[in-house]
């Protein structure tokens, strides 16, 4: 397929899914910015010759976010889920690097082929005319993208007591050449049991980015950034590939820093003007950070850089 018709038919799959909110992002579209600082483990240094890994401090831009495309959507309502927070490590030298997560692990596609099948099913399945049965085939014949939508995704008590995956495997390089492969996490230092349906319904529409400004003005919040490695023979090119976590099976983690959460980035009033001008890119590639042969990670970047286009020019 034509890879510009690829994205465009993707963008409009998320458009006639969420409908045209101008100026916001397709999805993700109701979030809060802030800004912290990222120290890096000291163990972080042996996997990847990164600058942002050694022993500085960086500064970081951080993006909380709701799945859903509609930016008045409540944080209690199950469109909210899965959460996103995106990473910007803001380097000395004036470049940054970004991480994207959210907080499910797995993803519901391997191939771009297939996640614009799935962004299609779902798309003819809020249509004026709704097609049900063109998501209950896709799903039949895609039982990763099935089980997806159908694992539990739980509203959090605060954006910053929830788990974020990378989703993609990186490779990462260290200062001898040496390579190892992995997928990022994110973990709270204090996480809290999820919100029940009930309880989420309950909560006020925007609890989520009221918590974390409370939070803050009572000082930094703090994450881990942790690395799954890659056992030998794990699939590194379909992200829809879960690698075990806990059991017997699990892979090896290590720690690669500490985030600090510590303000955020404008008051409410100039959060929506900030939001539109701030691009992530799940797929930057830096010197000891590369990106594996996952195929979704440059589509995944350009739909993001096109997706911002788009925005950007709605709001112009």
């Amino acid at each position: 397929m034509n890879k510009d018709k690829l994205y465009d038919d993707m963008l409009d799959a998320l458009t006639a899914s969420f409908g045209c909110h101008e100026g916001f992002r397709v999805s993700h579209a109701k979030g809060i910015v802030a800004l912290g600082t990222f120290v890096a483990a000291p163990g972080a240094a042996a996997i990847t010759r990164a600058p942002h890994f050694q022993a500085t401090p960086i500064p970081l831009q951080l993006r909380f976010s709701n799945f859903s495309g509609v930016p008045t959507t409540p944080d209690g309502d199950s469109m909210a889920n899965p959460r996103g927070l995106a990473l910007r490590f803001q380097l000395e030298d004036g470049t940054s690097h970004d991480i994207v997560a959210h907080s499910h692990d797995g993803f519901p596609a391997g191939s771009p082929e297939e996640f614009l099948g799935f962004l299609q099913a779902i798309a003819a399945s809020v249509a004026p005319q709704p097609d049900a049965e063109r998501l209950n085939r896709f799903l039949e014949q895609h039982p990763r993208a099935k089980a997806y939508l159908e694992a539990p995704k739980p509203a959090p008590k605060s954006y910053l007591s929830e788990h974020y995956f990378g989703l993609n495997a990186f490779r990462f390089i260290n200062a001898a050449g040496e390579v190892r492969h992995g997928r990022y996490r994110i973990d709270p230092l204090a996480p809290a049991p999820h919100l029940t349906d009930a309880e989420a319904l309950a909560m006020p529409p925007n609890f989520l980015s009221a918590e974390l400004a409370q939070r803050l003005d009572a000082g930094a919040g703090l994450m881990r950034l942790m690395l799954q490695l890659a056992a030998p023979g794990d699939v590194l090119d379909d992200c829809s590939q879960v690698w075990p976590r806990s059991g017997p099976e699990a892979r090896q983690e290590i720690m690669l820093g500490t985030i600090r959460v510590e303000a955020l980035a404008a008051d409410t009033a100039a959060q929506p003007a900030l939001q539109r001008s701030l691009g992530f890119s799940p797929g930057g590639a830096i010197d000891g950070i590369e990106a594996s042969d996952d195929p979704l990670i440059p589509l995944r970047r350009e739909l993001y850089a096109r997706a911002m286009q788009r925005r950007q020019r709605a709001a112009a």
